[in-house]
């Protein structure tokens, strides 16, 4: 590499990046043609890149080989403390035209990055097995799933005997209440070890009592021998903020969330419940449905890939010094 150039990004270099991620965006197309086409457009591609490069304490690297810029890595970090002291590579934030050169962009940018305290490295990666194997060799390892699927042409299977799914009632809002807590306890132990924020159970009815009439959301429930032990949820994608950019399909679903009490996992209501918000995106209209997992939640990771979600982007995460 002895004609190559890695030096700090600038804002000269934006229109360069933007080609190589529509570029990118392209090809990952061809496997998942359910994201959005508008990226594949250099301009739109731009507007991506800018809004990295003016995020908050963004900085990162470009590889410039015989005079063109053939690679970039661009990181900011996010305010929320359950990230640890942190840096962010989104999905608009690298790309390259050879996958290796990733490392020696990181090697470059996160130098930086360390000596300023940030020390929990974060990036959502397209499903590039080249891209991912580079990434991995930098010690990163799969922390989250991005998934998609068609919405369903016909009618979903009725759920299993002993199961019967519904619209959730404003009667249910206690069980709803303690569903929400449900999942982030069970993200909290092995082998997840999430440490996400668990609400209390009064701030989860708070919320329930004040949201439950709002018509952007639709809340199933599933009922056991005449009990509420499951719900799910599904929404519009928009209403979804880790789903931005290249990662957000149009006219798309999303299944933002599903939790089974412990007790009654193993009977199929969180299939059902999936099944459910699926159905109810086919019949508002919309021609995909989006969710997203952690890959160390044993049931979620299983059960997702099950009802057909294919995984777009991989998010990767490495602490440092540890």
């Amino acid at each position: 590499m002895s004609r190559d150039v890695i030096r700090p990004f600038d804002a000269a270099d934006l229109p360069a990046a933007a080609r190589l991620l529509a570029q990118r965006h392209q090809e990952h197309r061809k496997r998942h043609p359910l994201l959005p086409a508008d990226y594949e457009d250099e301009r739109l591609a731009l507007v991506e890149v800018t809004a990295v490069w003016e995020s908050e304490a963004a900085s990162g690297a470009v590889l410039i080989e015989s005079g063109e810029v053939t690679g970039y890595l661009l990181a900011a970090p996010k305010q929320s403390p359950v990230w640890g002291p942190n840096i962010w590579v989104e999905a608009a934030g690298h790309a390259v035209r050879e996958p290796e050169h990733i490392r020696d962009l990181y090697a470059a940018a996160a130098s930086k990055w360390v000596d300023d305290g940030r020390i929990a490295h974060y990036v959502l990666v397209p499903d590039d097995a080249a891209l991912v194997d580079a990434w991995f060799r930098l010690a990163f390892g799969s922390q989250h799933a991005h998934g998609i699927r068609p919405a369903p042409t016909t009618p979903v299977d009725a759920p299993r005997t002993g199961l019967v799914v519904r619209r959730a009632a404003r009667e249910d809002i206690a069980v709803l209440a303690e569903l929400d807590l449900a999942l982030p306890q069970h993200q909290a132990k092995s082998p997840v070890f999430s440490s996400g924020h668990l609400p209390t159970l009064e701030e989860a009815l708070a919320d329930w009592e004040e949201s439950f009439d709002d018509p952007d959301y639709a809340t199933f429930v599933a009922e056991h021998n005449g009990q509420v032990i499951g719900s799910s949820i599904g929404c519009s994608l928009d209403k979804s903020s880790a789903h931005s950019g290249l990662a957000r399909p149009d006219n798309a679903g999303f299944l933002g969330f599903a939790a089974v009490l412990p007790a009654a996992r193993g009977l199929g209501a969180g299939r059902a419940l999936g099944e459910a918000v699926l159905q109810w995106s086919a019949d508002t209209g919309y021609t995909s449905v989006v969710t997203d997992w952690r890959v160390t939640n044993l049931l979620s990771s299983r059960t997702w890939p099950r009802l057909g979600f294919e995984q777009t982007f991989h998010r990767l995460h490495r602490m440092i010094g540890h």
